[in-house]
């Protein structure tokens, strides 16, 4: 599968697991909608902080 799991990541660079399985990242007006491949969805004001994508990884700033 090539899913990816999204993490928040703080001021200090601590990252903490928000969402697994991550299937859609969708930006929108107010934040990011996150969508997992079970149909969970979790929406974060924030902001992409990177990307891994060998790792499978989605780090967000939240705001």
């Amino acid at each position: 599968m090539c899913e990816a799991n999204a993490y928040l990541v703080d001021k200090s660079g601590q990252e903490s697991l928000f969402l697994e399985a991550v299937d859609k990242v969708e930006p929108e007006e107010e934040g990011i909608r996150l969508v997992s491949i079970f149909g969970e969805q979790k929406f974060i004001k924030g902001k992409i902080h990177s990307l891994s994508l060998v790792d499978h990884k989605v780090f967000i700033s939240p705001e």
